[in-house]
């Protein structure tokens, strides 16, 4: 069995893999594999993936006959791995040298289900460090106790998959899986899954994955109606709350980060297309009444003004079409 597996999704990044698959060298072990998924490729990534198959040391190329999006692609990764441990890559980030050497070395030493690393966020030649929002750092804890309060940024609002690695029991008690055909947000009931249901986490200042933001095809980029699954994926994650045996308390940050994403959203809607931006509005509302109206009333409370605002109007419009529509 391989000591890591690392499940590196690409999809149309010519121009950023070389750099990916360069860091991944620097990287290797004689007991890590490198699981390359090509998702249906059209841009000669799989060239560049098909060379790394012969030069990476541990590399595993598969490839989908069909673009199934990041969360299917990490599946297949999943699928795949004969790890102990498990860590994702993007097709369009890089590493330091010998990070998971010591990202390995960290969750062996704290003998924990999962551990979550600070990473770098680059923007053209920007460089920002970005830190796992908790204060404990290096000691074992229960994940659930890592999801509150509701009232600021906790650990479950860090999703980045790639930030961290996981112990194989977590596939096998089917924690590790992600949400299949989500396009986007596909991190956000992962995370909550894992604080939820995993028994043990550690949170480590390590520094080693340089993630790259402002890249012209991804999603986050991109106003069409890929953008939208995130509606998808925030109903899970409120039912997830809603069905939890701490509901009562849980619920309240489920809903506060699910409105504060429909806020956002709705702030920059000038760059959806304007269908899309329509369809956006609709299924918000939709979503709004589909959330538990006791904790969607005290989220609304606590917000700030402006926000709160735009969120009853949305309902209210949401409450009244219905009505017409009846």
């Amino acid at each position: 069995m391989p000591k890591l597996s690392v499940i590196v999704p690409f999809y149309n990044v010519r121009q950023y893999a070389p750099d990916t698959l360069r860091s991944l060298r620097a990287n290797a072990r004689d007991d890590f594999e490198f699981i390359l998924v090509d998702d249906c490729s059209s841009d000669g990534t799989a060239d560049l993936l098909a060379r790394a198959e012969s030069e990476l040391p541990g590399a595993v190329l598969v490839r989908h006959e069909k673009n199934g999006g990041l969360a299917t692609a990490r599946n297949t990764g999943i699928d795949r791995a004969r790890g102990e441990y498990l860590t994702f890559l993007d097709g369009d980030d890089w590493l330091a040298p010998g990070h998971y050497a010591r990202l390995v070395a960290a969750i062996e030493g704290l003998g924990c289900d999962f551990v979550r690393t600070d990473h770098v966020q680059c923007t053209a030649r920007a460089r920002v460090v970005h830190r796992v929002p908790h204060g404990r750092r290096g000691v074992v804890l229960r994940p659930r106790d890592a999801i509150l309060p509701a009232h600021r940024s906790t650990s479950v609002d860090y999703a980045y998959a790639w930030a961290g690695v996981y112990h194989r029991r977590l596939v096998e008690r089917g924690l590790l899986h992600f949400t299949d055909g989500l396009r986007t947000a596909e991190d956000r009931p992962w995370i909550w899954k894992l604080h939820r249901e995993a028994e043990s986490f550690a949170v480590t200042g390590l520094l080693g994955v340089f993630y790259r933001r402002g890249v012209a095809s991804s999603l986050t980029q991109i106003g069409d109606v890929r953008q939208l699954d995130f509606i998808r994926a925030f109903d899970e994650v409120v039912a997830g709350a809603a069905a939890d045996a701490d509901a009562a308390r849980l619920l309240p940050k489920a809903v506060r980060t699910y409105c504060a994403i429909i806020s956002h959203h709705l702030g920059s809607v000038e760059r959806f297309e304007p269908a899309v931006a329509r369809k956006l509005k609709a299924m918000s509302a939709a979503a709004l009444r589909r959330m538990p109206q006791d904790a969607l009333d005290e989220v609304l409370a606590s917000m700030d003004t402006e926000r709160a605002t735009l969120l009853r109007r949305l309902r209210r419009r949401g409450v009244q079409g219905a009505e017409v529509a009846a």
